[in-house]
């Protein structure tokens, strides 16, 4: 193992990040942290800006390639170990629906998310990413009831990003506690994996904030 085959995650704890942290665990990958107190602002210093100039985590480095963007993110780590059966295959006919479902987070799901925290009039159906608030979820409850997965029986890194979702937003009340959600993000969250990264990032949220006097 050299030093290029590891994964440089770059971090902070209880961000989007935690999800990519997560789904390292799930593949088995071998990864180092740089983590970043963003109480403290050091995602808007130099060093980090020059690495990702919006300031937002996670973004990962492996060897030359720098790959920032959730999905992306998640695309190449599961695509980078199919060992770990997370990925369906170029030629499997589940690539397709895989890509579907990870795409609809970042151009629709989180969209509308914004809309509804900010209290934002969300655009007219015909000039909004999302069409409208609950005919974007419904597509999601569509197809969960399929379940337990998105893609059936088959769990993909699809689901660690939309079970990690579903569960912080039901938390915050941005998606209603449907039994369905809550069900399909208790299978992402009751794992180990998952349990793992939620303690290390209480604790290490605790010194963050502690560092800054918190």
């Amino acid at each position: 193992m050299t030093s290029n085959d590891r994964i440089a995650l770059y971090y902070s704890p209880q961000t989007r990040a935690t999800g990519t942290r997560v789904l390292l665990e799930e593949l088995g990958a071998p990864y180092d942290l740089h983590v970043l107190n963003m109480k403290a602002g050091e995602q808007r210093q130099p060093a980090y800006l020059a690495i990702n100039l919006l300031g937002k985590v996670p973004v990962i480095r492996h060897g030359e390639a720098l790959v920032t963007e959730q999905v992306a993110i998640y695309i190449y780590l599961a695509d980078l170990f199919p060992g770990a059966g997370l990925t369906p295959a170029l030629d499997d006919p589940c690539r397709g629906p895989y890509l579907r479902w990870i795409a609809y987070y970042g151009s629709s799901f989180e969209p509308a998310l914004i809309d509804k925290f900010m209290k934002r009039e969300p655009a007219p159906v015909s000039h909004s990413p999302y069409s409208d608030y609950d005919s974007m979820l419904g597509a999601l409850e569509a197809q969960l009831s399929r379940g337990p997965y998105l893609l059936g029986e088959r769990m993909t890194a699809a689901d660690i990003l939309w079970g990690v979702a579903f569960s912080w937003t039901m938390m915050f009340g941005f998606v209603p506690r449907k039994d369905i959600f809550a069900a399909y993000a208790e299978r992402i969250t009751s794992r180990p994996a998952f349990q793992r990264i939620t303690a290390s990032d209480a604790e290490m949220a605790a010194q963050h904030a502690a560092a800054c006097g918190g």
